[in-house]
Parts: C-alpha cells; structure tokens; sequence
C-alpha cells in the first residue's frame, strides 16, 4: 500500500514538474506567424539549396551568375520579409508578445548575416575552382598546341599557311565587328545624350519665353505706375498750392486788410475839400 502511495506520489510530481517545465503557446497573430513559417523555408532553402549549389558550381560563368542572382534574389526577399517581422513589432499588444516577436526577428537577423558570409564565402569559392578549371583548359590547350606544332613544324605546307591566314582574317573581322558594335553603341548613347539636351534647350526656351511675357508685362505695369505717381504728385503739388493760396487770401482778408482799415480810421473825420468847392 506504501509502495503504491510512493508510486501515485512521484507520477503526480513528475506531472506537475511537466507541466511547469512544457513551453508556453506563443500568442502571437496568424500573419506574424504566417510570416515566420515563411521566413524558415525560405532561409532553410537558400542556406541548404542554393548556396551549396553556388559553392560547388565550377562553370561555366553563365551558370554561376545565374545562380549568384536566384541566390540575391531570395536573400533580398528574405531582407524584406524580416524587415516586414520588425515592423510588426511595436503593432503588438502585450509587452511578452512584443519582446518574443523581437527576440524572434533578432534571430532570423543574425541567421541573414550568417548566410550572407556564406553566400560571399561560397561564390569565393565558386569562383577560384572556375579560374582553376579555365586555367587548366588554356594549360591542356597550349600544350596540345605546342605537341602539334613540334610534330607538324617539319611539315608545313601551303596548306597551313592558308589556314593561317583565314584565322587571321577571321580575327580581324571579330575585332572589326567588335569595334562597330562598340561604336554603335557610343553613337546610341550620344543619340541619347542630344535627345536629353534637346529636351532640356526646349525646356529652357519654353521657361525664357515665359519669362520674357512676365518681364514685358511687369515692365507695362512699372510704367503705368510711374505715370499714375507722376499724375498724383501733380495733383498733390496743385492742391498744396492752391491751399496755401487760399491760407494767403485768408490771412491777407483777415490781417492785413482789417489792420489796413484800423489804421486808418480816422480818415473818416477830414472834410472832402472836393465837396466844399461845389457849395
């Protein structure tokens, strides 16, 4: 009976530790988590895919550059949808959910650094086993080349100073049209180049006469004020004169004239000679 209770004992103290120790469910939304599942395939894919393909790529170049571009391609998918994860962070409610969704981001954060080393350490190495490998092939070539010209050097003939020639005529028409295409393109880019400055001699023409009908206008309007200012410092001057005119009129009525009169008022009082003579 003990023994039963020990057992019962310790299978519920080992249920209660499971049950302390069992991690919590995360809480986060369905498009943050959406967009963490979609950030775990699209790095596991990359780091376990492509760059191990990158890595081992020994050629030829085209091959290379395109896989170097799926490989930059879905790293700056990748970028933006971690990018995507930081911003979402501080849109939570819930400073845990906040700090896991961080916590979160800051991991994918590094693995993006990690694999960004790894994806420069793989093309590194892509690339020096596709040096490797053309230095080889151009090693095998001159040496076959120098075999065949120490076998056929004693047996030159007509023949192969024909096929000489045709290889050296056939350079010089390569070089040739390499030369044309290059030109043709300079003259593509300077057909460019006229368009663009075309455009701009339009552009500023169109603005030079814009400006000239606001000049020719601003200078009518200069005129026509002048002309009113000069008219009304005419009438002003006119009208300061004929003020101080009648102020002249006025003083002369009521001051000169009046003390004229007072002064002589008395002439009053002398008899008119004029009118004695006449009695």
């Amino acid at each position: 009976m003990s023994r039963c209770t020990t057992t019962t004992t310790s299978f519920l103290q080992l249920y209660l530790l499971y049950q302390i120790m069992a991690p919590i469910p995360s809480r986060l939304p369905e498009e943050a988590l959406s967009l963490i599942s979609g950030i775990e395939r699209r790095l596991k894919h990359i780091s376990e895919v492509e760059v191990p393909q990158l890595r081992e790529c020994t050629g030829p170049l085209s091959v290379q550059q395109a896989l170097a571009e799926d490989v930059r391609e879905d790293t700056v998918a990748l970028t933006r949808q971690i990018d995507s994860l930081n911003m979402m962070v501080d849109d939570l409610q819930g400073e845990k959910n906040r700090r896991e969704l961080k916590d979160i981001a800051s991991g994918f954060q590094k693995k993006l650094d990690t694999l960004r080393r790894d994806t420069r350490a793989a093309l590194l190495a892509s690339k020096k086993a596709i040096d490797l490998r053309s230095r080889s092939n151009r090693d095998e070539l001159l040496t076959s080349s120098a075999m065949t010209e120490k076998q056929t050097s004693s047996e030159k003939t007509t023949e192969d100073l024909l096929m000489k020639a045709n290889s050296d005529v056939t350079d010089a028409l390569r070089r040739t049209i390499a030369l044309m295409q290059n030109e043709l393109e300079r003259s593509v880019l300077t057909t460019q180049m006229l368009d663009e400055s075309t455009k701009t001699l339009r552009s500023a023409s169109t603005q030079h006469d814009v400006l000239s009908n606001v000049m020719y206008t601003s200078k009518q309007l200069v005129t026509a004020l002048e002309k009113s200012d000069w008219l009304d410092r005419v009438l002003i001057l006119s009208g300061l004169v004929f003020f101080f005119l009648v102020v002249l009129f006025i003083l002369k009525q009521r001051i000169v004239d009046r003390g004229i009169r007072m002064a002589f008022w008395w002439t009053r009082f002398i008899p008119s000679f004029g009118d004695d003579s006449e009695q």
